[in-house]
């Protein structure tokens, strides 16, 4: 499990929660799912304040595709300029985004001054002039073609009218969405939300796991993982039922224990399980191993001549040998073998995905996820262990260590792959990965810079924000928003801070040689424990359930060792500005599992919050020392929601009848049909 790495286990804390508003950074996203950067040399054709989407290649681009559109009338080119620099805006991916939709032009605003609006301005500004290869040369919605290439082009010549324009380029401008007004895109200041009053569980089952996973099969199932190496098969009762999840410890639908080193940071790290799994029953595990008990436990260590670490000079903290432990990811099947599939899979790997050597005994975070939208497996690791990541595993481009990787799963490398780009195991890089615009970068890199990151997710609602908790040293833990080629500081920055490692054989990063990317949320230790200063973070999930409407929206975490929640509340929608307040919670006195309570304290005894977890119904989970808890109506604990319908509840998949292990791969057929239909008969009657 996770651990922080600036004190021991602390006990719950033993006063209410209070309300504790944190501000913090915000961190729009780019066209091609980066931050915004500070590029090295002034941009010529589309200058910026200092920070954009665009270097100065793609300066240079726009520009030689602006001076060929050949464009007469001054006025006119220098709007259709605009829009062309609108992709380096800050704001770029919600300018060429409308409803998860990408855009070919910006969004551009049209209701906010009528005739005077930036759409209409460029209808009558553009509507007679000729522009070669014109950006608006699309197909109209009354579907007339385009402009075929190299032509010139005006808008009457595709458009029969400002009106048909601005329907098919235009947007509002109001209630603070982002659309193009001729210049920088500037969101308009809001106040946030009200935080909720609270957050209401019901303990549903008593095991202790670190990872949960719903059902690929969209049914009301879901996996859930222990530390030691076992994954159970359960049914998640629905809302409302008064019913424990069905979970039977006795019988696990897979064990590899014999594999799996358990001990306080090592076990099994993390399970997925591949998107078509209810088809062809693929899913991975991530776990650590010790090579002294198990043969099958060998790989490259992660300190080696290519990162500058000589592994006979490490020393770890508890008398192990450096690369001893090693982080495993392997691919199983659960299909069976014979005309009658066993109800369980076998814990016999069908492919070794990746094995690295542990430098040190801590640090090496172990999560893997699919990616909702490119099918990659995701894979965080932490920097390897010790105190101030003394050997700047996290900034080292060429390790690792402190990194997202990406892996494309879904192909099989030739032996000559494996060779050119020296890859650590059985794998392809996505031809998307950013070593190819960062030379320096293994293949393998999504993100840098990151100490333990402990739980991340995908936003269910938006599958461009990736959030990711990250454990700090000895002062703050972050919640970051990833983006492709983020560097997120560490060991440079703890959060927003300076940080100065008290050792660094391997050398130092200047502060000034990166343009690090500051937390979006997070909280300082002496925020959550004033007396030991201890706290670990733990991720969570983008409140995306209608149990709870006060909640809805809302980014939730925790503190391990603490006992605290938060809400991370974003204000505008999509700017990426967060503010995060400390919320109280409690358990249902209608609890299926009564709920264990401090002593001479109101609060429940979670024991240690491991991870959060999400079902096919978006209802959120809370994994802890203590048992399997879930979000339910806030009515349940007398918290107050205004929002709140107590006579509706979240539609629940529906069981599986037979549990027999050829029906585990078989999706509901219909169960999506028929969630539609309950959902559009809710919001209409």
């Amino acid at each position: 499990m996770a651990t922080a790495g600036g004190g021991g286990i602390s006990l719950l804390v033993s006063s209410i929660l209070l309300l504790l508003v944190i501000p913090s950074f915000s961190h729009p996203l780019c066209t091609d799912s980066r931050a915004p950067f500070s590029s090295k040399t002034p941009l010529v054709f589309c200058p910026n304040s200092g920070t954009g989407c665009c270097n100065s290649a793609q300066d240079l681009s726009l520009q030689k595709r602006f001076a060929a559109m050949n464009i007469s009338d001054s006025g006119c080119a220098s709007l259709v300029k605009s829009v062309l620099c609108a992709t380096c805006d800050i704001f770029s991916a919600e300018l060429f985004t409308v409803e998860s939709s990408p855009r070919q032009v910006p969004l551009l605003c049209n209701t906010t001054r009528g005739e005077n609006s930036f759409c209409a301005k460029v209808w009558n500004t553009c509507q007679n002039v000729s522009i070669i290869n014109s950006p608006f040369a699309a197909t109209s919605l009354l579907g007339q073609p385009g402009t075929p290439v190299n032509t010139s082009s005006k808008l009457t010549d595709i458009w029969q009218s400002k009106n048909d324009f601005c329907s098919a380029f235009g947007g509002a401008s109001e209630d603070e969405s982002v659309c193009l007004d001729g210049g920088p895109v500037i969101l308009a200041d809001k106040k946030p939300p009200s935080p909720p009053s609270g957050m209401c569980l019901e303990k549903i089952g008593n095991g202790s796991f670190l990872n949960m996973a719903a059902h690929p099969d969209g049914s009301n199932r879901a996996f859930y993982a222990n530390q030691q190496g076992k994954i159970f098969l359960a049914t998640i009762p629905k809302q409302g039922s008064g019913k424990e999840m069905e979970l039977d410890e006795s019988t696990p639908f897979f064990d590899l224990t014999d594999e799996v080193y358990f001990s306080t940071e090592f076990g099994m790290m993390g399970m997925a399980f591949h998107p078509n799994f209810a088809q062809n029953g693929r899913f991975f595990a991530s776990f650590n191993c010790d090579k002294e008990k198990w043969n099958g436990c060998s790989g490259r260590c992660a300190c080696n001549s290519d990162v500058n670490c000589d592994p006979s000079k490490i020393g770890t903290d508890n008398g192990a040998q450096p690369c001893q432990y090693q982080t495993v990811i392997a691919e199983y099947t659960a299909n069976g073998t014979n005309s009658q599939p066993s109800t369980e899979a076998k814990p016999i790997e069908v492919r070794r995905i990746l094995t690295m050597g542990l430098p040190f005994t801590g640090h090496h975070g172990g999560q893997i996820l699919f990616g909702p939208t490119d099918g990659h497996l995701y894979f965080m690791i932490g920097d390897g262990g010790g105190v101030g990541d003394p050997y700047n595993f996290a900034q080292n481009k060429k390790s690792l260590l402190g990194k997202i990787m990406r892996l494309d799963i879904n192909s099989n490398p030739s032996p000559a792959e494996i060779n050119r780009l020296g890859l650590w195991g059985n794998y392809s890089i996505p031809k998307d990965n950013p070593y190819i615009q960062d030379k320096d970068l293994q293949p393998e890199i999504w993100a840098i810079g990151l100490r333990n990151p402990w739980r991340c997710s995908f936003d269910s609602a938006r599958p461009s924000y990736y959030m990711c908790a990250d454990i700090g040293q000895d002062h703050y833990e972050e919640v970051n928003l990833i983006t492709k080629d983020g560097n997120y500081g560490w060991r440079a920055y703890e959060g927003p801070n300076p940080y100065n490692p008290p050792k660094a054989p391997g050398g130092n990063t200047p502060r000034n040689s990166i343009s690090p990317i500051f937390p979006v949320l997070g909280y300082s230790h002496s925020d959550v424990n004033k007396n030991e200063g201890s706290a670990s973070i733990t991720g969570g999930y983008f409140y995306r359930s209608t149990t709870d409407p006060c909640l809805q929206g809302s980014y939730l975490y925790a503190d391990l060792y603490a006992g605290a929640a938060w809400a991370g509340i974003e204000t505008p929608e999509n700017s990426g500005n967060f503010t995060s307040t400390r919320i109280p919670f409690n358990c249902a006195k209608d609890s299926p599992i009564p709920c264990n309570y401090v002593p001479n304290n109101s609060l429940p005894a979670l024991g240690y919050i491991f991870s959060f977890g999400e079902d096919n119904s978006k209802d959120n989970f809370v994994l802890a020392s203590s048992g399997v808890y879930r979000i339910v109506r806030p009515s349940r604990c007398n918290y107050s929601c205004t929002k709140e319908n107590a006579t509706t509840s979240t539609p629940s998949p529906a069981a599986p009848s037979p549990s027999h292990a050829s029906l585990l791969m078989t999706p509901c057929k219909y169960c999506g049909f028929f969630i539609l239909l309950c959902f559009l008969f809710l919001a209409f009657f």
